[in-house]
This record gives structure tokens, C-alpha cells and sequence, in this order.
């Protein structure tokens, strides 16, 4: 089913949302990156074979689920159905998230306070779900995911006050009462525990017999096990609700001081932790990977015009090794990258008596396959304005490039800059910087310089 739904890459759904990249499939659906509104934001679509009898169904679904705001779940924006070579398709348009929790338990476990973290934005998010009447009904590693700096968990399939219809239990995250009867509350906390189990060991539960609580691996950190156990009772009616493994987790989870030290991961929500693996721009990584990880906000650099350069975007499992000229922003020393210089009319080191550096800079976050397609060089160039405190308060494509999609990174990266404030005679001004982003498909570097009086 792969190369079918790959073949849909480039057309345009309803004339909105072009399938820009596909991301993968199950046999029944795809997902592919494509631009929502009128920033014309990274979004994901989905799309799903149409069943007749059941469109209208979930249709329906979708729409109750676009209702729901929480910080924790993945937002839906559009729903409808499309035809596409003939084929009759539903598809829903939601918040895009780079990576999700399955693809980081490859590479490593969660440490406890990572896990913990974790926990608490699931559980916000089940809490919310389950008082609107809402179930998740399909929570594992792959629908725990990042958007930006938050933990999201997906809301596509989610459902309110119905039957599932003859359910099969597909894997450990289903609870053993799917095989006679629907689904509960209880079974989003069994598949809630499933998770947690395999994001603290990279492994699952197994069955010893049929009747008895699963067994877990060794390796459970005995302060989380204790709520690990309430999660996989066999007997729904002996799990624990929401609130009670909530109120367990407040009492084992560190104290405010801990939290606040600098040391401290607080990956969800408050900082982003990337993988070595994909350092160019997996988000959820960045949710739950610890402070040894490479930040791609980098330190100080004091001079007016400045390049920097982000690693290549490696194959997942790798490392991502840096050189100590790549982490003070110089640039690659392989004679296969040139150097990147900015050849923008109208542009350079402002001559008036004044100063201004970046202080903290962002790099456009570009997927691998993304980055595979590029041949050569995409130049994109942007206008930014900065406010006398340093914030960037407007930004404009000075020269957009080949590409919409690799303008549109640049866009999103430069609005996030910071600068230090410009004086002249001692007073704070406005300034003005070009940013210059070229993407090749082994590094994207940057030059800010300011703009020209």
C-alpha cells in the first residue's frame, strides 16, 4: 500500500491542502505534511478509504473531536471527503508533530523523570477526555506526540458514547475486556500502563495465562511500578481511575525545588531535547530526551553578521557527531560545502555607530526526507524586524526561493530569533536584519546580517 498512497504526493485535496510529503500509511490511511491556514503552518492530513456505511459515521467523530481544546491533544482543523485518481477518500487536517515516542524507545528508554513528565501530560489529557465522555481507545508510543515544546496525544481516533462493534484485541495496549464487550475509562488506563512500561524498559507486558495480571519486565523503577500495577489489573473494576494514579504520581514525583533547578529536564513543555539520531527536527525527541542531547538553540555570538550551520539530518540509530568549529557556528570544513555568503542586493553591515548581535538563533527544522529531495541549493531570504528589546515583531520574505515549503521553515525559524537590542546614544531602537537561510541536502546554515540604512 506504500507506493499507492505515495503516488498521491503533489495533488491537491478540495484545492486547500496539497500533499506535500507523505510521512507513512496503515492499510487503510496515509498521512502526509501539508500547510493549513493563512501562515500556511505545517499541518498533518489524513487520509482514509471511504466506507460507505460507515463515512457519515466518522465524519461525525471527527468533528465532535475538533471541538475539544486542551494543550495536551493534537488539534483537529479541517474535515470532509475528497476523491483522488478515482478513489473516494475521507481526510481530516490536524496540528503536525515531527516524531513521536515509538520512534525514540528505538534508540533508548525514558528515564524516570522523563517518564514522569510524560505521564503527567497523558494523564492531563485523559482527565479532559474522559470528562467530556470522550475515549482514547488507541493510546500507545506511536500517538504520543511533540508539537513544538508540548506533549500532545492524538485525537483523530477518539470516540463518544458508542460501541466499538465486535472489538479484537490487536496487541498488549488493548485491555483483555475488548474480547467480550466495549470499551471504558479503564481501558484508556490499561493501555495507559502498556505505555508506560515499555517508554521506562523498551519492552511489554506478556501474558503468563490467560487469567492472571500480565508480568513486567525487571527493569520498572520501583517509585513508578506501584502505579504500573494499578494499570494492568485484568479486572477493570480494580484499576485505578485517572485522578488516583494522578494523585500518586504528585506524591512520588519530585519536589518544586527539583523541578526548578537548571538541571532539570522538564522536556515537556519546557524545554526541547533532541535526539542525536535526527537533530535537524524531531520534535518529540525533544519532549523526552534528556539534557546530554544537542539543543539546537545555541549560546551568544557577538558580532553583526554571523553564519551558522545545522548538521545534516541522519539516519535514525546514528549518531550525530559535531566538530568544535560546527559548535561555535563556523562553518563545515568539508571541501564538499562551500562557504555560505550572502549575495543580496540592497544588504550589509549597517555603517551607522550602532551595534546589535543574536542571541539566540534558531535553524529551520527539516525532515530527512525533506532534506533528500534538495539538489543544490534552496535560498530563502528574510526580512525581520526587531523591537527595541530584541523581540522579533515582524518578518517578510525578502526572496522566497524555488520552494514554498522551504520558505515557509525559514519563516517559522526567523520569527523565533533573538537579538540583542541596538543603541544608539545609549537608547534602544528598532533594527532591521536580513536572514539568509540556504538548505542543502547535508546541512542548513544561516547569516544574519543587518540591513542596509
Amino acid at each position: 500500500m506504500t507506493e499507492t498512497w505515495k503516488k498521491f504526493e503533489g495533488q491537491v485535496v478540495n484545492s486547500q491542502f496539497c500533499l506535500l510529503q507523505y510521512l507513512g500509511s496503515s492499510e487503510h490511511s496515509a498521512v502526509f505534511l501539508t500547510n493549513y491556514g493563512p501562515e500556511q503552518q505545517n499541518a498533518a492530513i489524513k487520509l482514509v478509504q471511504e466506507d460507505p456505511a460507515n463515512a457519515a459515521a466518522q465524519i461525525s467523530r471527527w468533528e465532535l473531536a475538533a471541538k475539544l481544546s486542551h494543550p495536551n491533544l493534537i488539534k483537529l482543523f479541517r474535515v470532509g471527503r475528497c476523491r483522488l485518481n478515482d478513489t473516494g477518500l475521507l481526510y481530516v487536517v490536524m496540528e503536525y508533530a515531527e516524531e513521536n515516542l515509538a520512534q525514540v524507545l528505538r534508540h533508548r528508554p525514558l528515564t524516570e523523570r522523563e517518564a514522569r513528565e510524560m505521564l503527567e501530560g497523558a494523564l492531563d489529557a485523559l482527565s479532559y477526555l474522559h470528562g467530556k465522555g470522550f475515549l482514547h481507545a488507541h493510546l500507545k508510543p506511536a500517538n504520543i506526540m511533540g508539537v513544538a515544546d508540548q506533549l500532545k496525544i492524538s485525537t483523530d481516533g477518539v470516540y463518544q458514547g458508542e460501541s466499538k462493534g465486535g472489538p479484537v484485541i490487536s496487541s498488549v495496549y488493548d485491555p483483555p475486556e475488548l474480547a467480550t464487550g466495549g470499551a471504558s475509562p479503564a481501558a484508556d488506563v490499561w493501555s495507559l500502563g502498556a505505555t508506560l512500561v515499555e517508554a521506562l524498559t523498551q519492552n511489554l507486558p506478556r501474558w503468563k495465562d490467560t487469567q492472571s495480571d500480565p508480568v513486567l519486565p525487571d527493569k520498572v523503577p520501583a517509585p513508578l511500578l506501584d502505579i504500573v500495577r494499578h494499570c494492568l489489573r485484568r479486572d477493570p473494576e480494580r484499576r485505578w481511575a485517572v485522578a488516583e494514579i494522578a494523585a500518586r504520581l504528585r506524591q512520588i514525583s519530585p519536589a518544586p525545588e527539583e523541578l526548578r533547578s537548571e538541571s532539570s529536564p522538564r522536556a515537556f513543555a519546557k524545554r526541547r531535547y533532541i535526539v542525536p539520531a535526527a537533530a535537524a527536527g524531531l520534535a518529540l525527541a525533544a519532549i523526552v530526551v534528556g539534557p546530554s542531547l544537542v539543543n539546537p538553540r545555541q549560546s551568544v555570538v557577538r558580532t553583526s553578521s554571523i553564519s551558522f550551520e545545522q548538521p545534516r539530518a541522519q539516519e535514525r540509530g546514528d549518531s550525530t557527531k559535531r566538530t568544535g568549529n560546527e559548535e561555535q557556528g563556523l562553518p563545515n570544513a568539508s571541501p564538499a560545502v562551500s562557504p555560505f555568503r550572502s549575495q543580496a542586493e540592497g544588504i550589509a553591515p549597517s555603517n551607522r555607530p550602532v551595534q546589535g548581535e543574536v542571541l539566540d538563533r534558531v535553524l529551520p527544522d527539516v525532515p530527512a526526507k525533506a532534506r533528500a529531495t534538495i539538489q543544490g541549493r534552496v535560498r530563502v531570504s528574510v526580512r525581520v524586524r526587531v523591537d527595541p528589546s530584541g523581540n522579533v515583531v515582524d518578518a517578510n520574505l525578502d526572496s522566497a526561493g524555488p520552494s514554498t515549503y522551504f520558505a515557509n521553515l525559514a519563516m517559522q525559524a526567523a520569527r523565533r530569533w533573538k537579538f540583542r537590542p541596538t543603541k544608539i546614544d545609549g537608547s534602544d531602537v528598532l533594527s532591521e536584519w536580513i536572514l539568509r537561510f540556504e538548505f542543502l541536502n547535508n546541512s542548513t546554515k544561516a547569516l544574519a546580517v543587518r540591513a542596509r540604512s
